[in-house]
């Protein structure tokens, strides 16, 4: 008499048997709103959309956009260390790599964008380095 195997066997080897139809999490990308440093209005510590949610599992698009005239360090270690870094593009350059960065500066106005794919939720402090105390600082959370 055959065995009748558990339902999370079967449910692993259909798995297992179909990975042409696995999901490609980089597809279908998801623009969030830019996060924004200073303005041109000459307020050089003002933040726009200084708190970010998404969904963990899901791939996004953040910009970061400097507009004002102050060196922004901009860091998020715990955010760049729970995420899958697909690309960061400056100037429509693309940087690839195994993995996170340290931080991405801001030496004069301009834009980076982060492409990536949200793995592990929690609720991760972002900061402008040095500009904490005039306000440079946010949330970025993964549900």
């Amino acid at each position: 008499m055959r065995k009748l195997l558990p339902a999370a066997l079967i449910g692993l080897a259909a798995l297992v048997a179909a990975p042409a139809s696995a999901l490609d999490l980089t597809k279908k990308r998801q623009n969030l709103p830019d996060l924004v440093l200073g303005n041109e209005e000459g307020n050089d510590f003002v933040v726009e959309n200084r708190d970010i949610e998404m969904e963990s599992g899901k791939a996004y698009r953040l910009r970061i956009v400097a507009k004002g005239r102050q060196e922004y360090k901009f860091y998020a270690p715990e955010f760049f260390r729970y995420i899958w870094l697909n690309q960061i593009v400056i100037n429509h350059l693309e940087i690839h790599g195994g993995g996170p960065p340290d931080h991405l500066e801001f030496d004069d106005p301009g834009e980076i964008a982060i492409e990536f794919v949200a793995i592990k939720p929690g609720a991760y402090k972002w900061e402008a380095r040095g500009l904490e105390a005039k306000g440079m600082t946010g949330t970025i959370t993964v549900k």
